[in-house]
């Protein structure tokens, strides 16, 4: 069996940012063999410019919406954005397909791995069957009201049904998961959390402060999301406190769950969410998709504040009615360009091994780790692109 040698400008390991003295040794198939000193690597090294690094864990992204590139122009704030979602996906199947196809080989190329993916609809069932990429699906609920929760429940597993039948490599896992806490009502909310018992599941959170505002009120501007669902007033009880506080105790079977955005996230919230999670036995993952926010709403999540409390930390593109492009690195670099004061190292960890532990296919990706294949990738040094080496 033969061996492949690779040396860069800089080796990440997974966990660790190494000089050009080290030397990455893989079988052909891209099985991690041993990482050693150039002086000891011998001949036949490939010689490569920027950073050598395992493929990437894309956390959150919306593979289904990718007809809708360039059709929702950016800075709309999020209100309107989700209104042009809601009112702008009636196209062509077979131009959604297409746009499927594309994206799923973007994503391919530019190196990610495995991917935590949305989806209402079983559209990308037929792409992902084909797909050499690993797919967590998150069939996403959404559930305005009490009276038709269990129809919607039924809905939304028989979609869960579609993607698993078509799930013919074994690289998929399928499961339902709540949108958001203004679109799932309290039964919906206990609903899935019966059906979720020990899951990965995923719920967007805090993207907007009207969030906290239909909480805490039952006002703000939610109220115009739902006019186009014909409701006049908000569905939801008005607790008086955020809407994390109001929805994450919904939840107690075990759970992982990945709270995504995270925009407007206070300090409180961070530790109600660590305390109340603690207590019930739930994984908490923080996903950041910077560029969709900075597309959406111009803003940034608070980093820092999340690094302060040892968050686990992981990135997301969000979808391509959301980012210029579906590429993990450019969330790489937009948050060293926002937090020069976070490593480069620690970014790198967010996006190779924290997604794969995330996601429970560490035992394959996120690290150069003896008999892995988590895949090879060259990332430019200025990070505007990678590259799929194996």
């Amino acid at each position: 069996m033969g061996y492949r040698k690779f040396n860069a400008d800089n080796l990440f390991d997974g966990y660790l940012l190494h000089d050009n003295n080290k030397v990455l040794v893989t079988d052909e198939n891209g099985k991690i063999y041993d990482i050693v000193p150039l002086a000891d690597a011998g001949d036949g090294i490939e010689k490569m410019k920027g950073i050598l690094s395992p493929g990437l864990i894309n956390c959150h992204c919306h593979l289904e919406l990718s007809h809708l590139k360039d059709v929702i122009p950016p800075h709309t704030g999020l209100i309107e954005f989700l209104c042009s979602v809601v009112t702008k996906r009636g196209f062509d199947p077979a131009i959604i397909q297409q746009k499927i196809k594309e994206a799923e080989l973007e994503m391919y190329n530019n190196g990610i791995m495995a991917i935590g993916d949305i989806g209402n609809t079983a559209d990308t069932a037929f792409v992902k069957s084909k797909s050499k990429l690993y797919w967590q699906n998150f069939v996403e609920v959404l559930g305005f009201t009490d009276e038709k929760a269990v129809e919607n429940i039924k809905h939304y597993k028989a979609v869960v049904n579609e993607l698993e039948k078509k799930n013919l490599t074994n690289n998929q896992r399928s499961n339902l998961v709540p949108h958001a806490p203004y679109s799932i009502s309290p039964k919906t909310f206990e609903l899935i959390n019966k059906e979720t018992e020990g899951k990965i599941i995923s719920i967007h959170n805090q993207e907007h402060p009207a969030e906290d505002e239909l909480y805490k009120t039952g006002g703000g501007d939610y109220l115009k999301l739902f006019k186009i669902f014909g409701i006049e007033k908000t569905p939801f009880p008005v607790t008086g406190k955020s809407s994390l506080q109001s929805c994450l105790p919904y939840f107690n079977r075990q759970q992982t769950i990945f709270l995504i955005h995270n925009t407007y996230m206070p300090e409180e919230d961070i530790l109600f969410a660590k305390e109340y999670a603690e207590k019930n036995n739930l994984s908490l993952i923080w996903c950041l998709c910077v560029n969709a926010n900075l597309y959406i709403e111009n803003k940034v999540p608070p980093v820092e504040l999340f690094m302060k409390h040892n968050l686990p930390i992981v990135l997301g593109t969000d979808s391509y009615s959301s980012n210029w492009q579906l590429s993990i690195v450019k969330e790489i670099q937009s948050i060293h360009q926002y937090f020069p004061a976070i490593s480069l190292e620690t970014i790198l960890q967010w996006a190779t091994i924290n997604g794969a532990k995330a996601l429970q296919w560490d035992h394959n990706f996120g690290s150069f780790e003896k008999n892995k294949t988590p895949g090879v990738v060259v990332i430019s040094s200025d990070l505007s692109e990678s590259k799929r080496i194996l």
